[in-house]
Formats: structure tokens, sequence, C-alpha cells
């Protein structure tokens, strides 16, 4: 048999599979084409993969130390001037240490908010000629933020491959493929558990299992979030798999490469792999002491302390992260409440879950699906044995740990933190209905087509925050008045919501109201005829009005864009009196 019939007889052999496959991304794909603007962390995390050694905007510093040095210091007209330039400073470092020059190097800093060109808004969030495929400045970014390198790395990627742009679908085509792999895994994991429980509808159950979460209101949300919860989610399935697989076929002792790269990849996407990663490790430890496996028992720890060297010598800002920065600090605070507010917080979450795994109506079906199987497995202890039962074990035990260790932890009662578990939420209600109507001839098939249609109706309806719908008004009032100036007043942060509209007006200023009104540089502003000032949400737009007429002269021409949704901004064009 030749080569290309092979091919198409495995193509006809898993069709129905690469058909839920397709459908799932088409839907979510789908989603992704309606999303119009950018959580604020969604643009931060263009910065910190693509603003060239600047993590953060600072209105009074708008290029940073390293940034600068760089530039002025390191960049060559030619590849082997550059070379030579990167030679000399490391042999400076090392001789100097913190007297050398790029240690002791010092940026611009002015004493108020200065203007900044829609160029160098650009060269924040997009990648240009000079700073592609530029790993060392990602890694330098997020040492100073929060969470690990890897997912900025791979919209890095992106970003170099489609130069000077930044559109939805660039910041979603890491989460689309991060749900194909999922998809993927949920279907060989439906195969193992159908082969160890003896469900004859081995098919119909990964099938349904894959759709029930491809088509669920949580996989949308998961998938147009331009954060790294997608790629951590799959690399929590990525991880759960490997042990399933191992435990199924007794071979902990070999051959934990792969898993030493997963576990080390998810840690270096968000921390909070970590809950999932310790609470599957501490139930497989357990399982596997049980078993007497000794030997087993003592490479896979030998595994996950290798695991956990090379994460950390790959990211050893993991430690400062977690122990002493801001949301560490926090994090661990939460922590360390104990149960003070927290039966609050297990029910938003809770909350959380059931609305993104398909709502009250899929809700109710779990709960009771949960009592009927667990309750003495009335009907499924017929088909449980020591091996198979471990296995429901390594699946509800640690999705369990991490919902209660999140829900304590995170610092915002949001969908992001959850999304890890969704996958594990539905692959577990599917198994226990296949379970239940193990002896009922397509009983269990029937259930579990109903629930995917009516997941699918839920999803239909979402309008969740993460697709902007309506921002494209607020871009639009930009690129029309690209040939203008903008005042931005804003408060805390606020401003990060807005980078797309800064590459578009010729030059911005970023500016708090206190700021505004005791500018000592008005000439800046008075020397222009016209503005356009967005005023964001928290600051008084009559405040604002008052401050640009009596301390620069200028009087509100018209008013551009104001919503008391989304943004909350108020986009005016002001005009000299």
């Amino acid at each position: 048999m030749g080569e290309e019939k092979k091919h198409k007889l495995k193509i006809i052999k898993y069709l129905p599979e690469l058909l839920a496959l397709i459908l799932c991304l088409l839907v979510l794909g789908g989603f992704v084409l309606c999303k119009e603007g950018y959580h604020m962390d969604e643009l931060l995390s263009f910065e910190l993969a693509n603003a060239e050694f600047t993590p953060w905007i600072v209105p009074t510093q708008p290029v940073g130390r390293l940034e600068k040095f760089v530039v002025n210091e390191i960049r060559g007209g030619s590849a082997a001037e550059t070379w030579k330039n990167i030679a000399e400073t490391i042999k400076d470092v090392i001789a100097n240490r913190g007297s050398s020059k790029m240690l002791s190097y010092t940026a611009d800093v002015y004493d108020e908010p200065v203007w900044i060109d829609r160029q160098q808004f650009i060269d924040y969030i997009t990648v240009g000629e000079e700073d592609d495929f530029n790993y060392f400045s990602v890694y330098f970014n997020v040492k100073d933020d929060n969470h690990p390198p890897l997912h900025f790395m791979l919209l890095h990627t992106v970003s170099s491959i489609f130069k000077g742009s930044i559109t939805p679908v660039m910041g979603c085509s890491v989460n689309l493929a991060a749900a194909a792999g999922i998809l993927v895994l949920i279907m060989k994991l439906g195969e193992i558990y159908a082969r160890a429980f003896a469900i004859d509808e081995c098919r119909e159950f990964k099938l349904t299992a894959a759709l029930f979460y491809g088509l669920s209101a949580g996989a949308v949300a998961t998938v147009l979030l331009i954060r790294m919860y997608a790629l951590v989610t799959f690399f929590c399935i990525a991880y759960f798999y490997i042990h399933v697989k191992k435990w199924y076929e007794g071979d902990f002792g070999s051959h934990n490469k792969l898993l030493v790269m997963v576990t080390v990849l998810g840690f270096l996407t968000q921390y909070f792999f970590l809950f999932y990663c310790f609470a599957l490790a501490l139930v497989t430890m357990i399982l596997i002491l049980r078993s007497k496996r000794y030997r087993d028992l003592f490479v896979y720890i030998r595994t996950m302390l290798i695991s956990a060297a090379v994460g950390l010598i790959a990211f050893p800002f993991a430690v400062s992260d977690v122990f002493s920065s801001g949301r560490g600090v926090e994090a661990l605070g939460n922590l360390a409440q104990g149960i003070s507010g927290y039966g609050e917080r297990l029910a938003e979450f809770a909350e959380i879950v059931i609305e993104s795994c398909g709502g009250y109506r899929v809700g109710v079906l779990f709960a009771v699906a949960v009592i009927l199987s667990v309750a003495g497995l009335l009907f499924i202890r017929d088909c449980v044995d020591k091996k198979s039962s471990a296995l429901l074990w390594m699946l509800f035990v640690p999705p369990v740990v991490y919902f209660f260790l999140a829900a304590r932890m995170a610092p915002y009662r949001v969908d992001r933190y959850m999304m890890p578990i969704f996958p594990f939420v539905l692959f577990s209600l599917i198994l226990i209905i296949f379970l239940i109507c193990r002896h009922a001839k397509r009983c269990g098939t029937a259930v579990a087509v109903l629930l995917v249609l009516l997941q699918a109706m839920e999803t239909c309806n979402y309008d969740g925050d993460y697709l902007y719908t309506g921002y494209s008004g607020q871009l639009e009032v930009a690129e029309e008045n690209a040939d203008s100036a903008c005042i931005c007043v804003y408060a805390g942060v606020g401003y990060y919501e807005n980078l797309v509209e800064f590459t578009d007006y010729e030059k911005t200023l970023l500016v708090t109201l206190d700021e505004l009104n005791g500018r000592s540089d008005t000439e800046s502003i008075t020397e222009l005829e016209r503005v356009v000032v967005l005023v964001k949400y928290g600051v008084s737009v009559n405040d604002v009005e008052n401050v640009m007429e009596e301390k620069y002269g200028f009087g509100r021409a018209e008013l551009l864009y104001s919503t008391g949704e989304l943004t909350s901004d108020t986009v005016m064009m002001f005009a000299k009196r």
C-alpha cells in the first residue's frame, strides 16, 4: 500500500475528530474576528512583548534606561559592529561591574510629562525592522513584571512576523493554537478513559467531551483574552495527559523528558500552574506509594526536582516575583487571611465556573451527576478497579485543589484565574454521564449530545467583556483626527487602555488632572490651534474643561466620542478661544 493511500485512510479514520476540531476552531475564531478592543492587560501583553527594553510607559521618561543604552552604545551600522559593541560591553561589565558603562547608564527623566509622538507609541506595542525576534528584550521586560516570559515570547514571535501591526487576531492566534492542543488532548484522554472504564462508545465520548469544552463560553473567553491563560490551560491539560498515560501504561520509571519539558514550560507561562502541578504531583506520589512501586516513586520525585531546577535556572526572577513583588506579596497575604472572607470568594468563583462552563442548567446536571456517582459509586462501582480508580483521583482532586487555592490567592475575582480548570470540569461531567449510562446503549451519547447543544445555545449569546464591541468607534475618532495632538487626562494608569489610539494621533501628552492644572510648560499646549482631549474614567470632564479654558485658553469645540460603557472615555475637540 502506497504512502499516499495510507495517509488518506488515516484521514478518513480520524475524520470525525478532525471535523470536531475544525468546528470548534471555526466558532472560536469567529468570536476572535468580532473582537474590537483590548483590556488594559492585553495591551500590556503587547508592550511587554514588543517594547524594546522599555517595560513600562512613563510619561516623564518615555525612553527606558536600557533602551537608550542599546540604541546609543550597542546598535551599530552593521551586524559585525553590533557584536563588537556587545563583546566590549560584556568585558566592561565583568571588569567594572556596578561602575561599568551599562550599569551606570541613566535615562532622560523630565520634571513633568512630555509629549510622546505616534512613532514612539508604535514602537511600544509593535515590532519594527530592528527589534524583531529580540527575545532578550522580552526577557528583560518581563523580569520587571509579575509573570514569567513564555507567553510574551510567543506573542513577540507573532508580532515579529507581522511587523508594524497590532490586531486582535495576532494576539489571539497563540490562544487558538493552545485551544487546538487542548481539544486534541481531550480526545486523547477520552480514548484512555474509555478503555480504562470499558466505555463502548469511545468515539462518541471523546467527541462530545471535546465539543462540550470547545463550544463553551469558558473556551471563548480563554481564546479572546490576550494573556497567558489559554497557554497555561494547555500545559495543565498536557501535564495531566502525560501523568494519565504513564499511570495507565505503568511507566513512571523512564522516558520522563517530555514530562520535564511540559512542567518547565507550564511554570514559565504562569505561576498559577504550580497550584495544579503540585496537586497532581502529590496525588501521583500517593498513588505510586500505595502501589509499592518505590523505584517509580524515586524516579518521579527526581523528575519533579529536575523540572524545578531547570525552571528556576531559566527564570530565577520567579523567586522575587512570588515572595517580594507587590502582586506576590498580595497573593501570599490573601492566603494568610485564612477563612476570612473565603466563603464569599468561593461563592463568586463557583459562579464564574458555572457560567463559563454552560450556565446553571449545565451546573445543575453536573451537581446531580456528581452526587449520584460519588455516593458510594452506586452506578459505576462495577467498572472501577484499583488501576482505573486512580484515574478518577487524578482527574477530580487536582482541579478541586486548584480551585480552592486560586479562589483564595487570586488578586481579582475574575474568570481568568479559573480558566485552567474549565476543561477538567466539562470532561468530568461527560465522563460521569457515560459511566452512569454505561449499560444503557446510546443513553450516554444522547444525554451528552443534549448537553453539547445546550452549551452551544448558551455560547451563542456570549457578549463577554473580552469582545469590547463598540471600541472601533473610538479608534475611528483617532484615525479621523490623526493630524491632531492629543492630551490624555487619566487617573491611575488608565492610559494603557488607549495605546492603539495613540499610534494615530500626531503626538500625545499623558497627564493627570493635577499635572495638567499645575503644568509649567504651557507653551507646548498654547501654541496649538486645536487639540483632542481624551478624558479617562475617574476624571471629571467639567474639571478638565475648566482647566483647558482658564489655564490654556481653549474651549470645547466638539464632542467626538462619549460612552458610559466600555472604557467610559470622553473624547473632545478643543479649539483656541
